[in-house]
C-alpha cells in the first residue's frame, strides 16, 4: 500500500511532477532513440531525464530517489545505467487511496 503522506509529499515539488507527467509518454517526451533499451519495457534513462530537466544530475538522481520511495517509480539497473518507469499499478492505489480518504 501506497502511503498516501509520503506520495503527496513527492508530487508536492513541480519537477518531480514534471517527471511524472513525462514518464506517463517517454516515446513522445524523450529522445529514447538514444538509449539502448526499449522505453516503453524498461524505462527511460536518468541522463534523458537530467537533460530534459536542465537540472543536474544529482538533483534528478534526488528527486527520483523521492519518488521510488513514494513507490511511484520503479527502476532498473542495466549495464552502467539506470532506467526509471512509472508504477503503474501503485499510482492507481494512490488516486483509489485519495479518492477514498477525501
Amino acid at each position: 500500500m501506497v502511503d498516501l503522506g509520503e506520495a503527496l509529499k513527492a508530487i508536492n515539488n513541480p519537477v518531480r511532477m514534471d517527471i511524472l507527467k513525462w514518464l506517463k509518454e517517454p516515446l513522445e517526451n524523450f529522445d529514447v532513440a538514444r538509449q539502448q533499451v526499449d522505453a516503453g519495457v524498461e524505462g527511460v534513462c536518468v541522463s534523458l531525464i537530467q537533460e530534459r530537466s536542465g537540472l543536474s544530475q544529482s538533483t534528478i538522481s534526488s528527486y527520483l530517489a523521492t519518488l521510488q520511495r513514494a513507490q511511484l517509480v520503479v527502476s532498473k539497473r542495466i549495464g552502467a545505467w539506470t532506467y526509471y518507469k512509472r508504477d503503474e499499478e501503485n499510482i492507481a492505489a494512490f488516486l483509489q487511496q485519495l479518492k477514498r480518504d477525501l
